[in-house]
């Protein structure tokens, strides 16, 4: 279904999946699309604006990162029903975003960052982040999985 039925013109679909997942008994995906729209309004409200589409991946891209934090606080304590829960709540939202950019592409963009900044040592890896999140803008990215990514890059240069 992709990312675009919470914001803008395609509101209207975020609340027909909604309806039909509640009218499913679908609990689980009812509770999680109810979580992403309140985090949406919560944001807007703070902004006291609409939210464009990168700031709603932004937001997915948060509760995306806070259930692998769970999943592993989870896993660690021994709880593996409520990592269960978390990694079902984990593919609902990730069904929401974009696709994820590959290793290759992340590597093609980091490359062209480092060169377009003359990055030669771990002490410019935020610019280096930086150009290549912005070439690999319109794709979900894992921010972590990027920054090691960089820092290895950044390593075997300097």
């Amino acid at each position: 279904m992709g990312f675009a039925p919470f914001f803008g013109e395609q509101e209207g679909l975020a609340n027909f999946d909604r309806r039909r997942s509640q009218f499913a008994k679908d609990e689980l995906r009812l509770s999680v699309l109810r979580g992403i729209k309140a985090a949406i309004k919560h944001r807007e409200v703070e902004k006291i604006r609409a939210l464009d589409e990168a700031e709603s991946i932004q937001i997915l891209q948060t509760l995306v990162k806070q259930r692998k934090e769970s999943i592993e606080q989870f896993t660690k304590g021994n709880r593996p029903e409520l990592a269960e829960k978390e990694t079902k709540e984990l593919a609902i939202i990730e069904s929401y975003l974009p696709a994820g950019a590959s290793e290759a592409e992340m590597n093609v963009a980091i490359s062209k960052a480092i060169s377009e900044t003359g990055a030669n040592s771990i002490k410019q890896m935020g610019a280096v982040v930086k150009g290549a999140k912005a070439a690999l803008e319109g794709k979900s990215v894992d921010g972590k999985a990027l920054s090691d990514l960089v820092r290895d890059r950044l390593s075997k240069l300097g």
